[in-house]
């Protein structure tokens, strides 16, 4: 697998087909899969050069629809090179790049725009875009979806980043009547601040700290608004980065009483727990926060009951100062896990253990991201007429994350040093390796995924 190359056919022993995982051969043409033979069918075609990948398991590549690139802007934080080349070596094709916190945020067209400047020639993946709900910008958000954004982000709770402020309730409801009778999506940071009791002065390098800071009635609210307006407007609505599961049967109820509504979880919400969390170790912080270990067998119940549709890197670096390292503030440190490179090990290594299969995996990581962006017809499935985008990976081989492996920009991340389960050999975008064995391709090949909506043309 030299990097850089198109490759017209890929044979392994075991290709994820459907619901079987069969000795088969993959016949790309022109970006596309063709057809998936029998591995006694390629004798049809024997002129074409088949890379043989022995026994390593093929299966769609992971599209990671929930990550913070950053640029133009904070491009010192992440930017489109790293980013992308962290998931190339991750087995992710494709990414859908969040509208904060780059600078400017994507919330008009014009920013849009400036955006995909900045992204263009950059890309090693297929890279997708969210835009923005900020307040007063609801005239905006028609262009955008005719310019291709994939659906909007909003916060109800301060994001993080002054340029990007939260939405209230009356600006939700003139963003909701914008996207109604649309097909766009429109995703929600669900924490709203609540009234909290007066409690004791704590020690802000402890966890519990800043863990009783966010509690899970903060989530419980947010998505209580959430599923009312998605129940009056019948647009579809999905909440990102479910930390706590006492939201679930809210979620639940909601759905069957007809709410367009789906749920994300995130790795370090199901492989990370409250009680492991050091002193004064920041990096381990994010928004909303890593709950205990009984929260997180929630988590995964609702995984496998199909509760929580898909789960996503939330990929939110930063410079090392910001996470404050140096005094261990929980309380100060910027909230964010980098992990783009390390999920589909993340998830198959816990997963693994849970009864998970990997058709499972093809579930939570590729199809359900894939159909939440509009992007299923063309990513997430091994099926002939989509995207050749192949993950070749062998899911019994560990491995240890060193430093020295890490592509983010920024090499801090909670998981240095972990033992991970399912190494990545190989990741093909549209037919060409882009990463081979921590080797990528000399010039980025990943385009700009703009989405056609379905009602674009009656905006």
């Amino acid at each position: 697998m030299e990097p850089g190359t198109i490759v017209s056919a890929v044979r392994s022993q075991r290709v994820l087909c459907g619901k079987e995982i069969l000795p088969a051969v993959i016949i790309i043409k022109e970006g596309k899969i063709q057809s998936i033979l029998p591995d006694s069918g390629a004798i049809m075609h024997r002129d074409v050069e088949i890379l043989d990948v022995g026994d390593s398991l093929v299966m769609p590549g992971i599209v990671d629809c929930h990550v913070h690139v950053n640029e133009p802007g904070r491009t010192n934080w992440e930017g489109y090179w790293t980013a992308t080349r962290a998931a190339a070596a991750g087995g992710v094709t494709t990414i859908v790049d969040m509208p904060l916190n780059s600078i400017p945020p994507t919330t008009t067209l014009g920013n849009f725009h400036e955006k995909l400047y900045a992204a263009t020639g950059q890309c090693f993946v297929d890279t997708a875009f969210w835009g923005g709900v900020i307040p007063g910008n609801q005239l905006e958000l028609k262009p955008m979806i005719q310019g291709g954004v994939a659906g909007f982000k909003c916060f109800l709770i301060h994001s993080g980043v002054d340029e990007f402020p939260h939405v209230n309730d009356a600006d939700l409801h003139a963003a909701m009547k914008q996207l109604q009778g649309t097909d766009s999506v429109l995703l929600f940071h669900a924490e709203r601040e609540v009234q909290h009791l007066a409690s004791e002065e704590r020690d802000p390098c402890e966890y519990s700290t800043f863990l009783k800071s966010r509690p899970d009635i903060m989530e419980y609210e947010a998505i209580h608004t959430v599923t009312q307006l998605c129940l009056q407007y019948q647009v579809r609505c999905h909440i990102v980065h479910l930390s706590s599961a006492q939201s679930l049967e809210l979620i639940k109820a909601a759905r069957q009483a007809g709410a367009p509504l789906t749920v994300e979880t995130t790795h370090h919400y199901i492989n990370l727990s409250a009680e492991n969390i050091p002193a004064g170790a920041t990096h381990f912080k994010c928004c909303p926060p890593i709950r205990d270990a009984a929260n997180q067998e929630l988590l995964w119940s609702a995984l496998k009951s199909g509760d929580i549709d898909m789960v996503v890197s939330d990929h939110s670096p930063c410079t090392p100062d910001l996470k404050c390292l140096d005094n261990g503030d929980f309380m100060e440190a910027w909230g964010g896990i980098s992990s783009l490179q390390f999920g589909l090990s993340l998830f198959w290594t816990s997963a693994s253990k849970k009864g998970f299969s990997l058709f499972d995996t093809v579930r939570l990581l590729c199809k359900e991201p894939a159909q939440l962006c509009r992007l299923d017809n063309q990513k997430g499935y091994l099926i002939p007429g989509h995207d050749a985008d192949l993950v070749i990976w062998d899911p019994e081989k560990q491995f240890t994350v060193k430093e020295e492996h890490i592509h983010h920009k920024n090499k801090l991340t909670p998981y240095l040093g972990l033992t991970l389960l399912g190494e990545v050999k190989g990741t093909i975008v549209r037919g060409r390796v882009v990463y081979s064995q921590g080797c990528f391709s000399s010039h980025p090949f990943g385009k700009h995924l703009l989405i056609q909506h379905k009602t674009q043309a009656s905006l």
